[in-house]
């Protein structure tokens, strides 16, 4: 199984989101083709009601922790309530391009 697919599986089972995106984004940047080590994750859950950004965060990074330690190089997390998500009509930040980093 892919990092990705682990990424949605443990994301899914843990948080029942409403809405799940998880996007690799690793092509916009200088890592090898077919590399799975930049993502970005869209997560819409009741579990964020009443809860800070940085206790969504930390929530979704104790889920992830393996990946985080082994895998994963960089995570982008857009964390809504369905009623955040809702007001938002569905559409969240685009991810910057990469700036070059090390070059290889």
């Amino acid at each position: 199984m892919n990092i990705q697919n682990n990424i949605e599986n443990k994301l899914l089972s843990h948080f029942k989101p409403e809405h799940l995106e998880v996007i690799n984004e690793s092509f916009m940047h200088n890592v090898p083709e077919g590399s799975e080590s930049h993502f970005k994750v869209v997560i819409v859950t009741p579990e964020f009601s009443g809860e800070r950004l940085i206790n969504r965060h930390r929530a979704v990074n104790a889920v992830l922790k393996d990946e985080l330690q082994n895998d994963i190089h960089a995570l982008a997390l857009h964390t809504y309530t369905e009623s955040e998500w809702q007001k938002l009509f569905g559409e969240f930040p685009t991810s910057p391009n990469c700036l070059g980093g090390s070059k290889q």
